[in-house]
């Protein structure tokens, strides 16, 4: 029976969310050339909150973030040329990395961002 309870707090671990809590620093490469954000983040069981600043946008709050096991996703509102507009992130969490796709689901590009833990 011991061994059993065992067993299944070893799945309960290995199955709950990664831990991406702190700060991260990604680079992507747009059209004009290398760009960076910076991704404060915090997980509280499966829900992910925190903030992203980036040169171009300014800071954004991060808004309906989940944490599935490595996967993440989340959405963020940015300023441009006064309008607003949303992006849909989606990370895959490996070791201290994660590889992140971001969409505008009103159209256009999709963009590849690679994060690194700073702390």
């Amino acid at each position: 029976m011991k061994w059993l309870l065992v067993l299944t707090a070893v799945f309960a671990l290995a199955a709950s969310a990664a831990d991406v809590t702190g700060t991260w620093k990604a680079t992507a490469e747009g059209p004009n050339g290398a760009m960076e954000r910076t991704f404060v983040l915090k997980v509280d069981g499966n829900k992910l909150t925190g903030e992203t600043t980036s040169s171009i946008f300014g800071k954004s709050t991060i808004l309906d973030g989940k944490v599935d096991g490595d996967n993440l996703s989340f959405t963020i509102v940015v300023k441009f040329q006064d309008n607003e507009m949303k992006l849909n992130y989606k990370g895959k969490v490996s070791g201290n990395e994660i590889k992140f796709t971001v969409e505008n689901p009103s159209g256009g590009n999709t963009l590849e961002w690679l994060a690194k833990r700073v702390s």
